[in-house]
């Protein structure tokens, strides 16, 4: 708790964590009404769902591209901000859409509103990095972490509860003023030109396609130059295929075995179940990062949550399946709290952009991917169950890939570094 009252007092970094949190906000209540919408409207059509969460990803293979090195090049404070306000309005379109209630019409403008988001992410990991310390980071991760239990905890009840009060129209409208403060509170930062534009300035110009294309290898470059990194990066894939499960199998699970009748309301106490263990896991997971090294971390949270997702397959009640689930949130910020702690100490700076320009792709791609298998298969080919497993075996592979690589590769990056500090302090004397 004293590392996360010490964050606090780093005022830029204040004003992007609340601006953060307030644009989940929305779009978690936003997303979560929207999906029950579309179960409640087309209960006998369960690809609509997963064509909904389709809608989230997918964008990111057509602007993959251009992220990083949008973040890289341009201002990235204008960048996280114009991504909200842009966003907002799209939001405005959404609801639009709805009324009219032409389906395709509405699925476009989610993937518009989608596609504009994916801009925002590697231009706030870099304006984060930029106002933090080295040895800030793992606590901002962790923080990031909590933040987010507090989500799962809250977040299917409150997004429930605003749908059943004031309908998916009122829903889309608090995504529009979250999405609006957000954007206010990025545009109040004062930070250094260092920070918002670590390669210099740029117009847009001068990003012409042979300049993002030129500019976008060169982030591939790096990454296949960095060993650490790019090992990393592979088990990414695995977790994208993870995500795709994930975004839809509770709520399937729920609604075609557990609790047919009462989906909605039991969807609300697994958000509280998971929630409240994603929470007591950030705290046990945040004091294992002083006592244990990341790439432990990852590993075992890797072996553990693949042997709760598999359980979890067999539940044969409610009960049987928030326990398990309860028991498999505690692992997920092992993975989550390691990751984003260690990242950024890989990473150059003036890199972040490009880098995130192609990891989120590739995650997304076998998250697309994944949602497709499952919006054509599923319940015809293979049962809920089976897309348990699928789940548990790629966390089972990424374990396995990651305790043969990570420990060897760790040690080179220890060793280097302390030979670069090692030069660093002989050049200062």
């Amino acid at each position: 708790m004293k590392e996360f009252a010490e964050i606090f007092k780093n005022a830029s970094f204040t004003r992007l964590f609340i601006a953060n949190v307030t644009s989940q906000m929305g779009s978690v209540i936003g997303l979560t009404a929207f999906m029950f919408y579309i179960l409640d409207r087309f209960s006998e059509q369960p690809a609509y769902a997963t064509i909904t969460e389709l809608m989230f990803s997918l964008p990111t293979l057509a602007v993959f591209f251009l992220v990083g090195v949008v973040a890289d090049r341009l201002d990235r404070q204008k960048i996280a901000y114009y991504c909200e306000m842009i966003a907002a309005a799209m939001s405005l379109c959404v609801l639009g859409a709805v009324l009219i209630g032409w389906m395709p019409l509405i699925f476009m403008m989610l993937f518009l509103r989608s596609a504009v988001q994916k801009f925002f992410f590697p231009a706030e990991q870099g304006i984060l990095q930029g106002v933090l310390k080295k040895e800030d980071y793992t606590t901002a991760a962790g923080l990031n972490q909590l933040v987010n239990s507090v989500f799962m905890l809250f977040g299917n009840a409150i997004g429930i509860f605003v749908y059943w009060t004031v309908g998916i129209y009122g829903a889309i409208l608090v995504d529009v003023a979250t999405l609006t403060i957000s954007g206010l509170l990025i545009k109040s930062m004062k930070l250094d030109e260092g920070v918002r534009k670590p390669n210099g300035s740029y117009s847009i110009k001068e990003l012409n396609i042979r300049f993002i294309w030129s500019d976008f290898m060169i982030g591939l470059k790096y990454i296949l130059t960095n060993k650490l990194l790019l090992a990393l990066i592979y088990g990414f894939i695995a977790f994208g295929v993870v995500n795709g499960g994930f975004s839809v199998m509770q709520v399937f699970i729920l609604k075609y075995k557990l609790a047919p009748d009462n989906y909605e309301q039991v969807s609300i106490y697994f958000g509280i179940v998971f929630g409240a263990g994603v929470m007591i896991g950030s705290f046990l997971s945040s004091l294992l990062t002083q006592k244990v090294k990341l790439y432990k971390l990852i590993i075992l949270g890797a072996f553990y949550i693949a042997v709760m997702t598999i359980l979890a397959s067999y539940s044969t009640n409610i009960l049987v399946f928030l326990t398990i689930c309860f028991f498999l949130a505690l692992g997920l910020p092992m993975i989550n709290i390691a990751i984003g702690g260690w990242m950024p100490t890989i990473i150059e700076p003036k890199m972040m952009g490009r880098v995130q320009g192609w990891i989120t792709p590739l995650m997304m791609l076998s998250q697309s991917i994944t949602l497709g298998i499952i919006s054509i298969g599923y319940p015809n080919w293979f049962s809920i169950e089976i897309i348990y497993w699928f789940v548990g075996a790629c966390f089972l592979v990424v374990g396995g890939y990651y305790s043969l690589v990570l420990p060897k590769l760790a040690k080179e990056k220890e060793q280097k570094d302390e030979l670069a500090r090692q030069k660093e302090v002989q050049l200062n004397y």
